[in-house]
């Protein structure tokens, strides 16, 4: 017999490491922990660049006092300025125009020929075409206008030279006295006049054709008198860019609509912007859309046109209100660029932005203006005083149109008929009013995500489970190497394929595939219990998870059948009936928008659903499927000699040990889901709404940053909203993935005894 004391004692050299290999190892570790370091600082620079561009759309304007010029000379009537914001004139209501150089101190007087030997009683200034309106003694009204040449030398250095182009008298036609108040609407070939006498008011309409050879001549084409339907004394008016829109507000607070339809003035509205309050001034904003209007005691609010439900007319209806201006004599000017503004009283200024509705800058100046003007390019701006004191203020506000309001919260565009969450971020023309609501994009991210889960989700779990605890080994190393194969699959094929050739089919099967949802789970449930009820003899031959040889033919064969029948079904249920005609048509693309109200769009979530879910499934599948088959064998082995069912062993044992692993899978997923792009931008109509419907298109922010970044200015609002919307993804994703893994480390300290 050998005894342990003959047994011959290990070699204790045969346990020590190699100096190799822990030399090695101690390299790894700080290129590991390197690593993780480099990894985690990239992630904060790559944070730190996206919050860099942002945090200029939440600053406010910046403005600088600049150049002052003092202009002996009575009370001004206007104020205007050109495109660069060199040389602005004053208008004091003579034959005269004084231009100013305010850093030379020098000025030029320009002489208007048709203002000489008459008596000026009234004057206008229309900044969008640098005319000046006048009105006279004797009831008639004119205009020049302001024009500014440039010249460049041979270095370079710009030279603004400014004239003046005069225009023809016309007669008002109706009331008598001096012209009180006056407003011009230019609208190119067509042109109006608005006019108030010392009693009565009425309306010139001008025509001007182009000719092939000269100059095209302004005529006037008629007046019509507008003083009954108006009924009050004239404290304000202002006419539309285009000149077919006339307001005219009265001393007991009412402002009249009139639109010239068929060269008639048609009475549109007549509302009380201040409840009985007079308006002492009403403003057209650059666009011709939006009114501000000022009341007598301060308060400014803006109204926009827009089309009510149920009318075809539009209306205009209070949009934004902003604060008191301040006292005195009222002053505003328009930007020409944005939707800006300046206004103010008795010396104090502020800056507004009607999308936004916010005050970019508020201040007080050393003199009390009486007029002000903008320069075309916005970027200064220019008052002057009762005493001849002209000032210059130069100011930056590069984002005027942001704001957690625009972002974030319901905004009343011009021409819509309520607040609303609205993207888009481009236009046609300089008037355009972006539209910068994140809130669709971040309800279509929520959206594709949500219905790529529920397709994926249960298909991905199921097969999970069955792969882990019921699929014979064999046919489990077919299967899962499959599905790890499919993960690999471009986004922009399955893209692609569910543009082109998914969305057409399922565009008119849309009852074949609801029936076909419906029945399979059904279907398989049912086989389930009968084939529970067999003998064992029968079930016998099936052991091992070869089940599915006799469940597959049962799907399929249902499959077809539902497939088959949706038609039927479109024809009994989903039958659209013509309001016009009466007739009925069997076609659930019409049926589905009478029957709801919702839209139904080619490229919608259904779509997307199928789509985005099947690059999703390879993901969760894999990992829960790891997480289920790495459940202890001993585990299992105990629960199946107590006498459990195999069914039992999985929910009772494998899911709640996995079941920290299952959830980091559904997390994944939906990270995977959440930051899909190009299945998104081929699959959808990538339109920005905000509905949950399931037969509409959506935008996520994703793919709106793909989308729209490329063509984004680098600096300009759109570009760094784009960034802020990238901000967002970042943060949902960040704030879901925490939560998560709070709950998986709950989940895994639950289940670690189990």
């Amino acid at each position: 017999m050998n005894s342990a004391s003959n047994q011959p004692t290990p070699d204790p050299k045969r346990f020590e490491v190699s100096k190799g290999t822990l030399w090695l190892d101690r390299v790894m570790t700080h290129l590991i922990s390197v690593g993780g370091m480099v990894v985690i600082l990239a992630v904060f620079g790559i944070f730190f660049f996206i919050v860099k561009e942002i945090i200029p759309l939440f600053s406010g304007a910046k403005v600088e006092a600049d150049k002052m010029m003092i202009v002996p000379a009575e009370r001004p009537l206007l104020l205007g300025v050109d495109e660069w914001g060199e040389r602005p004139f004053l208008y004091h209501g003579g034959s005269d125009v004084v231009f100013l150089d305010l850093e030379s101190g020098e000025r030029d007087v320009v002489a208007v020929p048709t203002l000489e030997g008459v008596e000026v009683s009234a004057a206008s200034y229309d900044a969008v075409h640098q005319r000046v309106s006048v009105g006279l003694l004797d009831g008639r009204v004119g205009s020049f206008r302001v024009d500014y040449k440039t010249e460049f030398s041979e270095d370079g250095e710009r030279t603004v030279i400014p004239s003046v182009v005069t225009e023809p008298w016309f007669d008002t036609g109706s009331g008598e006295g001096a012209v009180r108040l006056l407003a011009y609407g230019d609208g190119d070939t067509k042109k109006s006049i608005l006019v108030a006498r010392e009693s009565g008011v009425s309306v010139i309409r001008l025509g001007q054709k182009k000719s092939l050879i000269g100059k095209a001549k302004l005529t006037q084409l008629g007046a019509d008198d507008l003083t009954e339907a108006i009924g009050g004394e004239v404290t304000s008016m202002a006419a539309s860019q285009n000149g077919m829109a006339l307001l005219v507000g009265t001393k007991d607070g009412r402002v009249h609509y009139f639109l010239i339809e068929r060269d008639v003035p048609v009475l549109k509205q007549s509302f009380e912007p201040f409840a009985g309050r007079a308006v002492a001034r009403m403003d057209y904003l650059f666009g011709g859309v939006s009114v501000a209007m000022t009341a007598d005691d301060g308060e400014q609010r803006v109204f926009s046109l827009f089309r009510p439900a149920g009318s075809s007319d539009r209306v205009f209806g209070q949009t934004k209100t902003f604060g008191d201006i301040g006292d005195g004599v009222p002053v505003f000017a328009p930007s020409l660029r944005k939707k800006s503004f300046l206004t103010g009283a008795g010396g104090e200024l502020s800056i507004r932005h009607l999308t936004s509705g916010s005050t970019r800058w508020s201040g007080e100046t050393e003199f009390e203006a009486v007029a002000a003007a903008i320069d075309g390019k916005t970027e200064n701006f220019f008052i002057a005083g009762a005493e001849g004191q002209v000032q210059r203020f130069s100011f930056e506000d590069h984002h005027p149109e942001a704001g957690v309001r625009a972002f974030f919260g319901k905004v009343w565009y011009e021409g819509g008929s309520k607040p609303v969450y609205q993207w888009q971020s481009t236009g046609g023309s300089d008037d355009f009013e972006p539209k910068l609501s994140l809130i669709p994009l971040i309800v279509g991210s929520l959206k594709g995500t949500f219905y790529a889960l529920l397709f994926s989700v249960p298909i991905a779990l199921l097969a999970a489970v069955f792969s882990a605890a019921f699929l014979p080994a064999p046919m489990k190393r077919v299967v899962k190497p499959a599905m790890e194969i499919m993960a690999s699959l471009p986004s922009v094929v399955l893209g692609f394929l569910a543009g082109i050739w998914l969305a057409p089919i399922l565009d008119d099967k849309v009852p074949s595939i609801i029936l076909v949802c419906l029945s399979l789970p059904i279907s398989a449930l049912l086989v389930g219990i009968i084939w529970s009820r067999q003998p064992m003899a029968i079930r016998g031959r099936f052991e091992g998870g070869r089940e599915w040889m006799v469940l597959l033919p049962v799907l399929l064969g249902v499959s077809w059948l539902a497939w088959t029948m949706g038609p039927v079904i479109e024809k009994i249920f989903f039958v659209y009936k013509d309001p016009n005609s009466g007739e009925t048509i069997a076609d659930f693309r019409l049926w589905w928008p009478q029957a709801t109200g919702s839209s139904y769009d080619q490229r919608n979530s259904l779509v997307v659903g199928f789509a985005m879910g099947f690059a999703v499934i390879p993901v969760i599948f894999t990992i829960a499927e790891d997480a289920l088959s790495n459940v202890p064998k001993t585990l299992t082995a105990a629960a199946s000699a107590l006498g459990a069912s195999r069914w039992q062993v999985v929910r009772s044992i494998i899911i709640p040990v996995a079941s920290p692993g299952i959830f980091s899978a559904l997390m994944i997923g939906f990270g995977r889901a959440v930051g899909e792009t190009m299945i998104v931008v081929m699959a959808t109509g990538n339109t920005p709404v905000t509905e949950w419907n399931i037969f509409s298109g959506m935008r996520t922010l994703s793919a709106n940053i793909a989308v729209e970044l490329p063509e984004a200015a680098p600096g300009s609002t759109h570009y760094r909203t784009l960034f802020l919307g990238a901000l967002v993804l970042f943060m949902l994703t960040f704030i879901l993935n925490s939560v998560a893994e709070v709950m998986r480390q709950r989940l895994r300290e639950k289940n670690k005894l189990v």
